[in-house]
């Protein structure tokens, strides 16, 4: 089931995101849990966020890395993100 929040501001909270849909909200110092499926963000700002990728996701950026097409080691987090829609 996907939950919906519109116009919230979230500190240290925790979203697994294929089960959330964010219109105008902003996520600060979160994690953010993404196992490659479906999301979809509307003007949605990501701040100092933790990103943990699981499953497809992870697999996929582990297979980049060995391609050499990733660089090796932690992802860079920006600091700050604006997220439109996702598809």
């Amino acid at each position: 089931m996907i939950t919906k929040y519109e116009g919230k501001t979230f500190k240290n909270g925790a979203f697994e995101m294929e089960e959330c849909f964010f219109v105008n909200c902003v996520l600060t110092e979160c994690d953010l849990f993404y196992s490659g499926g479906d999301l979809e963000m509307i003007n949605t700002r990501i701040e100092n966020c933790r990103f943990h990728f699981r499953g497809p996701a992870l697999k996929t950026i582990q297979m980049l890395q060995a391609a050499g097409m990733l660089k090796m080691g932690p992802l860079p987090i920006p600091s700050k993100v604006e997220m439109g829609k996702v598809n």
